[in-house]
């Protein structure tokens, strides 16, 4: 890790990225049923937590030369797997009983994320394309989310055309960023920003973006869409 970091870089992060956690099983638990979802995401989520420490710490995701590279493919996609399953698996139990305000509320995670990302471009560790000064408007979303919370649920109704709009476009500007840095990271299929790769995310505490920050962001998406698309009741 870059030593001129300043530590609150880190201690934002971490701190964001506990929140995020907590935003999930919080909303989690309201489903009030001991179901096989809700016992795989309290249990497992903090377990990935320590387990993707632990696996940076010993700078495993540090070897840039896989294809394809650690990060994703041991970082990234369990929890994607695992946390998108979790939304088509006992739908009318589960997923129906998830609160569409608290998945929305979420998303206010993102904002501090994007200072993380810009503070580590300033180290050096990110290329500039994936904060808000370049490519990366994902705190549009962060910013939006309170603002979509109040109109969408201020008057005891779902909004759900709302609803449905921006978090499809959130979905989007997620997508965008995640591209940018999968295409920036320092591996054998880096296409961009060569000058200065993403290599932050292989490195504690930052590898937890990929790990949980990104999968749990991506599930209160798919989550919130499936329901507002599906169910009768919000």
């Amino acid at each position: 890790m870059n030593d001129a970091l300043p530590s609150y870089v880190s201690i934002v992060f971490v701190l964001t990225t506990l929140l995020t956690i907590g935003f999930l099983i919080s909303a989690v638990r309201r489903t009030r049923r001991e179901k096989l979802p809700q016992k795989l995401i309290i249990f497992l989520t903090p377990f990935w937590l320590l387990v993707t420490a632990f696996l940076s710490l010993a700078g495993f995701y540090q070897n840039f030369d896989t294809i394809p590279p650690r990060i994703f493919i041991f970082g990234a996609l369990p929890a994607l797997i695992l946390l998108s399953a979790c939304v088509f698996i006992s739908r009318r139990d589960f997923l129906e009983r998830l609160p569409l305000r608290s998945l929305t509320l979420l998303h206010i995670v993102r904002v501090p994320i994007e200072l993380v990302l810009l503070w580590l471009y300033q180290a050096a560790l990110l290329p500039r394309q994936m904060t808000f000064e370049g490519w990366n408007f994902d705190i549009l979303s962060g910013i939006s989310a309170p603002i979509v919370y109040w109109l969408a649920f201020r008057t005891g109704n779902t909004n759900r055309p709302l609803l449905i709009g921006w978090n499809v476009a959130a979905l989007f500007l997620l997508v965008n960023v995640v591209t940018i840095a999968v295409l920036s990271f320092k591996s054998p299929i880096q296409q961009i920003s060569f000058e200065q790769p993403n290599i932050a995310v292989a490195q504690f505490p930052y590898l937890w973006l990929p790990a949980i920050v990104v999968p749990v962001v991506f599930f209160a998406h798919l989550a919130s869409l499936t329901k507002l698309l599906t169910s009768k009741h919000s």
